[in-house]
């Protein structure tokens, strides 16, 4: 049967698709299975986790300030700008802070799975690993899914603490106190709002893990190929975190 150019990449899509669930499905068991790698976990927690950290202070701080700064330009005329506190921590605790690090996490990190487990495979270095009768996917996936679900909702945590405080550094030139800054959280944030803004890194945190270790194990065609690899891990992680959020938002509205 001959098949045309679009049937065949539908084909190819949903085999990748299909992959990936299996992959993740095997990942999710094997985390609770020995040897558990604790001395490759705490080396990928180090590099997804805290070799990210900078990058999501900077990220957390200046998208702080900005929303800080929109919010009051708008809030003003209607003299209502001490809510300013309130507004960016719905915003950014919510939505924001979580999207905005595991993008930031997606870029650095998902291309460094992507690409050390892509290297090991053009190399060889998995196959080899096979023939010593060693579990790849214990020994490769396991510790990187674990490191990333730690690692994320951490990073997810500090890049609020940071964007709520360059907030409060714009309120500060509209006379805005402390107290009157953080009062307003309450108005605004209800504990079911927290739960979200946690419960989205761990979602997405699975998603980068994942996606960069099918895409490297998938990895084929030598240095050029990892390159290739890396790229489209990128971007098919940051799509995915977009469209689940929309999903995980409209799960908690209907639970509000």
């Amino acid at each position: 049967m001959n098949l045309s150019k679009i049937d065949r990449l539908l084909l190819w899509r949903l085999d990748a698709f299909q992959g990936w669930f299996f992959l993740a499905g095997q990942a999710v068991v094997r985390m609770f299975r020995k040897p558990y790698y604790y001395r490759d976990f705490a080396i990928h927690f180090d590099k997804l986790g805290f070799a990210s950290l900078f990058i999501c202070l900077l990220t957390g701080l200046f998208t702080g300030m900005v929303m800080a700064l929109q919010a009051l330009i708008q809030l003003k005329p209607f003299a209502a700008t001490s809510y300013v506190g309130g507004m960016v921590a719905v915003t950014m605790i919510k939505e924001l802070g979580p999207v905005l690090a595991a993008l930031m996490v997606a870029g650095r990190a998902g291309s460094a799975i992507t690409a050390e487990i892509g290297t090991m495979v053009v190399t060889e270095q998995v196959d080899a690993m096979r023939v010593e009768g060693t579990d790849i996917i214990q020994r490769l996936v396991t510790p990187r899914l674990k490191a990333m679900l730690l690692a994320l909702p951490l990073l997810t945590v500090v890049t609020d603490a940071v964007a709520m405080f360059g907030g409060y550094l714009i309120a500060t030139g509209y006379s805005i106190s402390p107290v009157m800054y953080l009062s307003t959280f309450t108005q605004f944030m209800v504990p079911l709002d927290y739960l979200e803004g946690l419960f989205k890194p761990l979602v997405f945190g699975f998603i980068i893990a994942m996606t960069g270790c099918h895409t490297g194990l998938s990895t084929a065609g030598g240095a050029e190929g990892v390159g290739a690899a890396a790229k489209r891990a990128v971007v098919i992680s940051s799509v995915m975190i977009l469209m689940c959020d929309f999903f995980i938002a409209k799960l908690f509205v209907v639970f509000r």
